[in-house]
């Protein structure tokens, strides 16, 4: 186990009736790293198994060099942004934050000026009041932003949070999450389908085939690889 690293696989195996997924890996606390590969490579089973929403057949889930064998996903030190945000369609924006604190919504007056803070922060302090349906996809995403801001985790997982947005908000959304996870100094794994965020946003890359980490490189070096098929049409190299 090394506590320096933010998450380590150790064979971890996923077993489903007609195929199987295979996981090792360590990642090292503190950067940013994209999770690439093909629909149906296994990157969204790779954040189930990390978050605890799926657990492993065999093997073993370690955050910060703990191991997580049988602790539920409100017990690790994880958030998870999903593409869709999770927001609470009849509840104001900071309420739908104020979840991210305490799911009972009972809230004190300084979890209150947290919420306030974290709006601020990404870019939505006179948001507090409206609901989630007065808002644009990038407002949505900074909401969802907010929440996990508020958790104060030290992994972040975000599951294509650009995915809906045009190119304009992707470009202001990557700079807001730079700032952000500058300040924090936290961990995130966030996977993607666009060769453009692994340019503007990864230290490192860890890209995934047929269920199986077949690349774990610093950007630099991911970005001049021409040795892997998968690798090639990911970046539009064929």
């Amino acid at each position: 186990m090394n506590p320096e690293n933010a998450v380590e696989l150790v064979g971890v195996d996923i077993l489903y009736d007609t195929t199987a997924l295979h996981f090792d890996c360590a990642v090292a606390s503190g950067g940013i790293v994209a999770v690439a590969g093909a629909s149906g490579s296994g990157k969204s089973t790779l954040f189930h198994v990390i978050a605890g929403f799926e657990e492993p057949d065999r093997g073993e889930v370690r955050i910060l060099g703990k191991t997580m064998s049988g602790q539920a996903p409100s017990e690790r030190p994880v958030s998870v942004i999903f593409q869709d945000n999770n927001l609470f369609a009849h509840l104001d924006i900071a309420t739908n934050v104020g979840f991210g604190i305490s799911p009972s919504l009972r809230l004190s007056t300084g979890d209150r000026v947290r919420i306030d803070d974290a709006l601020g922060r990404v870019g939505l302090d006179r948001f507090g009041k409206r609901l989630p349906s007065t808002l644009s996809g990038g407002e949505r995403q900074r909401v969802a932003l907010a929440r996990a801001l508020v958790r104060h985790r030290p992994l972040l997982l975000l599951d294509e949070p650009f995915a809906a947005l045009d190119p304009g908000m992707r470009s202001g959304m990557r700079a807001l999450l730079r700032d952000l996870h500058e300040q924090e100094n936290n961990t995130i794994l966030m996977i993607t389908h666009h060769p453009d965020d692994v340019r503007a946003l990864a230290d490192s890359v860890l890209f995934l085939d047929q269920g199986r980490i077949i690349a774990h490189d610093p950007v630099e070096r991911f970005l001049e690889r021409r040795d892997v098929a998968a690798i090639n049409r990911f970046l539009g190299n064929e």
